[in-house]
């Protein structure tokens, strides 16, 4: 199982942006390692939020044929902390798009206020030029991230 880091997707247009929300709730477990007393959601989820929301603006560019992964955090710089009850907003840019892979960049933000500016990059590890074999299927974009995407583009609001 994979863990999916994004509620919906609110805003999608492809190869170009993307931005998705996730609701930060309480009851998440993992808030409550960084500072017992005083729950945050750590940077790195903050990080993965964003990197699936430009990851599936990346693979939807080559109609998810191609396996994405991130390559590269290239700045990851962070304004302030996001706790339970907040609505977080990932805002995800394609900057460059090749057969190789990609560059994104974007914000973070919750309740209008930046959080968090991250600008990553992405390879299509089917056109690698090390000659790795890598299995057919796309490990990937499983039914839970193409889900989202078809849920925004249906019309309603599909949750994960």
């Amino acid at each position: 199982m994979r863990w999916i880091w994004i509620d919906k997707f609110i805003e999608f247009t492809s190869r170009t942006s993307a931005t998705t929300v996730k609701n930060v709730s309480l009851a998440e477990e993992h808030l409550h390692d960084l500072y017992p007393d005083f729950p945050v959601v750590p940077h790195s989820l903050l990080i993965e939020g964003f990197a699936q929301t430009a990851g599936i603006l990346v693979g939807e560019a080559r109609n998810f044929e191609e396996k994405v992964i991130l390559a590269k955090i290239s700045n990851a710089t962070f304004y302030r902390l996001v706790r339970p009850g907040d609505t977080i907003e990932f805002r995800a840019k394609v900057e460059q798009l090749s057969e190789q892979g990609a560059s994104t960049s974007g914000t973070v933000t919750c309740g209008g206020e930046l959080v968090a500016a991250i600008e990553m990059m992405f390879s299509h590890i089917d056109q690698n030029m090390a000659g790795l074999e890598f299995p057919e299927h796309n490990f990937v974009f499983t039914e839970q991230f193409t889900e989202l995407l078809k849920g925004y583009r249906a019309g309603g609001a599909i949750k994960i």
